[in-house]
């Protein structure tokens, strides 16, 4: 449920149990992370990890394991979301089989109309939501229930206090957004995983800056248009076989943008993550 000073602590048939982990993990490159699931042997109110079974999907930053959704908040209100950060957190995902929920946050602020038209299509569902109102906050309940969900977004758009919405009793503590930078104050300083009942565990994880591709399996040019859900129609009907849906003529993915079938700011950003995987050396990556 959360790991911190070298200790994990484990929740066991109703009960947390601190723990610590058996030497040979570290021998064997092995970390238990917040989400996995364990052996544990107990010694009196204690416990060590003897095993830690197969996961489903892990991630570095956060560290954090068995992730079902992803809920990442955008916000059209200070401080004000970039898109081109969502897109690429969504394809970090869609690369470690993580599910993902976009949770358009403060619409009583702002109703977010472009970043509304920019992932209508995206193949995500998409949740107008005000955690000050209440409003969209029961649908997005309903979305989560039973699932190990992780809240990320930008510092400040508010995912410590609609995680309190969902939760009261929790009392998560939340920041201010700075009016001069644009951006809250950090409140949020490890992953922990919060039981609301009903099976459903909800993790508050720190912002943007905090979820990272550093050391993570990298992602190659040629698989990155995969990773972005409502190209899938378009992947294979282009002219080239080989085609990276940049300047080939005959591109039906270009084509599609151009139609107005998938957002062109979905597009510059699929470009923009193209130019970066580019960079990639592949003979440090196959050895």
């Amino acid at each position: 449920m959360s790991a911190l000073s070298g200790f994990y602590f484990v929740r066991s048939e109703g009960e947390l149990i601190r723990c610590r982990a058996r030497g040979r993990f570290r021998k064997d490159g092995l970390t238990p992370l917040v989400g996995d699931r364990v052996v544990i042997a107990r010694d009196g109110s204690d416990g060590t990890i003897c095993q830690l079974l197969p996961r489903k999907n892990a991630f570095n930053r956060p560290a954090v394991a068995n992730v079902d959704y992803l809920v990442m908040l955008l916000s059209a209100a200070l401080p004000v979301t970039d898109p081109y950060l969502v897109d690429r957190i969504t394809v970090r995902c869609e690369k470690n089989h993580c599910g993902v929920l976009l949770v358009l946050n403060k619409c009583d602020l702002d109703p977010g109309e472009e970043l509304w038209r920019i992932y209508a299509r995206s193949g995500y569902a998409l949740y107008p939501v005000s955690a000050k109102t209440g409003q969209g906050v029961q649908a997005l309940r309903q979305a989560i229930a039973g699932k190990i969900c992780c809240f990320t977004g930008n510092s400040g758009v508010g995912k410590s206090s609609l995680i309190n919405t969902l939760a009261p009793d929790l009392a998560i503590p939340t920041g201010e957004v700075s009016q001069k930078l644009g951006r809250g104050r950090h409140t949020t300083r490890h992953v922990e995983l919060f039981d609301v009942g009903s099976g459903t565990l909800l993790g508050d994880t720190p912002g943007f800056a905090s979820f990272g591709d550093e050391n993570e399996t990298p992602i190659l040019p040629e698989e990155l248009a995969g990773l972005f859900p409502e190209f899938a129609p378009y992947i294979g009907a282009c002219r080239f076989d080989d085609c990276t849906h940049r300047k080939e003529p005959g591109c039906a993915l270009r084509a599609a943008v151009e139609s107005g079938k998938v957002h062109p700011s979905r597009y510059s950003s699929y470009l923009r993550l193209y130019d970066e995987a580019r960079k990639l050396d592949r003979w440090e990556l196959e050895n």
